[in-house]
């Protein structure tokens, strides 16, 4: 008997609503938009970007956790992994007893008919869907309808005989997902490439072949099983991790349109080349916000807040970082009353483990402007108590 999936909530929105608002609303938050995501205070003032924190697809993932918690408050419910990456909101999620599959101690194999197993927003690979399905557990399939989208690209390539070639980081949750789609079709194939210069690696080939081993010991564990260059790069569609930076993906894609307008004729390109836009909408919001923003007011610093695995918010932070100083923060205890503040370096891929660093008299005497953002992962509390720890520390200095 196949395993109960809810796919659609569980009709228990209501009844956790209390709990959701507890839990990620700011009342300050409230004021500063109705004042025009301007907030000042003393000599600081606080420009909010006017597209920030969580997405439709984020909120709804973290609404279905909660209804599923309070529908099956007997039973053992797990998480495959971060229902997103936001370290804060995976805590309350534990402390409510909902148990990541990742965590130290915990084994998949142990789950059974009487379990629940939440899958996140970046959904899974279709290998551990099939192995959560043979469990028989119960299943809350939370997946975001922006990657489901995507997917649908992906077996559309596969289908016509396509080679799906991936914007994205290769050991991201949702890459890995959207990687599994490509192979649904037997004999299809993916490559995933995380920036331009891996990109451009690619063009390099299919203009003028090479080394099939140089090309592929450059992408380790970036392609399927068996790809081969020569043969899989002929037909290609482009997709993309859904929180990539839009102005990258869509350069991407015309890099490898050129290259095959260059080694194909013009008449071949339509049945050799496609490319859709996939970047979800909240993401590409959020990234013309900032730069709303950015524009818009002359600016002292930018703080970028959210978790430090999370694609979408290292790309906010990448943008700003272009224009003013600016600091990627995990949550409002990366500021010290001592002066200090402990950010993550930018530009390191948010796959990456990086460090935190420290860095001392970051925020200017006298009058200062401080624009702020956040991740689509990042609530709203979150983001109300930085702006509070600002003011302090304004006052403070």
């Amino acid at each position: 008997m196949p395993p109960v999936v809810f796919r659609k909530g569980l009709d228990l929105k209501a009844a956790v609503a209390g709990e959701l608002a507890e839990a990620y609303h700011s009342t300050l938050i409230d004021g500063v938009k109705n004042d025009g995501f301007v907030r000042r205070t003393g000599r600081l003032t606080v420009h909010l970007a006017k597209e920030f924190g969580f997405c439709y697809g984020v909120d709804r993932a973290v609404d279905y956790a909660y209804q599923t918690r309070r529908k099956f408050p007997d039973k053992r419910v797990f998480l495959t992994g971060e229902i997103i990456h936001n370290p804060h909101v995976n805590d309350q999620l534990r402390a409510r007893g909902i148990r990541l599959l990742t965590d130290p101690g915990e084994d998949a194999s142990t789950l059974g008919p009487e379990d629940v197993v939440i899958l996140p927003a970046f959904g899974v690979s279709i290998d551990e869907l099939a192995r959560l399905e043979a469990r028989g557990s119960t299943l809350v399939d939370t997946t975001c309808g922006s990657v489901l989208n995507v997917w649908k690209n992906v077996r559309r390539y596969a289908q016509d005989g396509l080679t799906s070639v991936i914007h994205g980081k290769v050991h991201h949750e949702e890459t890995r997902a959207t990687a599994s789609q490509a192979l649904h079709v037997q004999g299809a194939h993916y490559l995933i490439v995380r920036d331009e210069s891996e990109a451009e690696r690619v063009c390099d080939f299919i203009r003028h072949g090479g080394d099939k081993g140089v090309f592929l010991a450059a992408f380790p564990e970036a392609t399927s099983p068996g790809f081969d260059p020569d043969l899989h790069l002929g037909r290609i569609g482009c997709a993309n991790q859904t929180t990539m930076l839009m102005s990258e993906s869509l350069a991407i894609g015309e890099m490898i349109r050129a290259a095959m307008r260059d080694r194909y004729d013009d008449a071949d390109l339509p049945s050799r080349f496609r490319a859709f836009d996939t970047i979800c909408s909240a993401t590409q919001e959020r990234q013309d916000a900032v730069v709303e923003l950015l524009d818009s007011c002359r600016l002292d610093l930018a703080v970028v807040v959210g978790g430090y695995n999370s694609s979408n918010t290292c790309n906010l932070a990448r943008i700003c970082a272009e224009r003013v100083p600016t600091f990627h923060i995990a949550d409002p205890s990366c500021l010290s009353d001592s002066g200090e503040i402990r950010h993550r370096p930018i530009g390191v891929p948010s796959t990456v483990s990086a460090e935190e660093v420290v860095s001392r008299n970051w925020l200017p005497a006298g009058t200062v402007t401080v624009g702020l953002t956040a991740g689509a992962s990042t609530p709203n509390n979150i983001v109300g108590e930085v702006i509070s720890r600002l003011e302090t520390l304004a006052g403070l200095s």
